[in-house]
């Protein structure tokens, strides 16, 4: 049975053997993509349902529910990525500017696309929470996102940017 320790330096050697790819020849795996693109479609999500909720619990339209939910993907998006790079000791102005710059774009992409999706489906934007329409219409437009900004983020990682940003402090 392998010490503990040993196997927090396996995961260290490979979580940086992985970096190192990265950062010297742009080289970076689907997997590490679909991490990073998983991490934000979990902030997109809690902002986005929560968004949803508390523009149909105020009676809100369409357009200022949606307007609240974008605002809160985005939000929650930056907070999981600050939770991260805080636990590792950054400042907070200094953990600010790496979730910017780590989460902007994945963030948007994942945005345009899965409210694209919600907009251009028949029926979607007026179905209420209860209905299954609602529901199924949000998960495939997440689905969508994801398989969409998955791409995006392994080009960003590649170039030393997205999450490779983020994981140069998780050291």
């Amino acid at each position: 049975m392998e010490h503990p320790h040993e196997q927090q330096h396996e995961h260290h050697h490979e979580h940086s053997h992985e970096h190192a790819h990265t950062a010297a020849g742009g080289k970076v795996t689907w997997a590490a993509a679909a991490r990073a693109t998983l991490h934000c479609l979990t902030g997109c999500a809690i902002g986005e349902v929560l968004g949803m909720v508390i523009g149909t619990a105020l009676g809100w339209g369409n357009g200022p529910t949606m307007a609240l939910a974008i605002v809160l993907a985005f939000f929650f998006g930056y907070a999981l990525t600050l939770r991260g790079i805080r636990a590792a000791g950054l400042d907070f102005r200094t953990a600010i500017r790496v979730a910017l710059a780590a989460d902007t774009l994945s963030i948007a992409v994942m945005e345009l696309i899965d409210n694209g999706v919600i907009l251009l489906w028949p029926g979607a934007m007026d179905a209420m929470l209860s209905d299954a329409l609602f529901w199924t219409a949000l998960g495939i437009a997440f689905a969508v996102a994801f398989v969409v900004t998955t791409p995006v983020n392994k080009w960003m990682i590649g170039r030393g940017k997205g999450h490779a940003v983020v994981h140069q402090y998780h050291h």
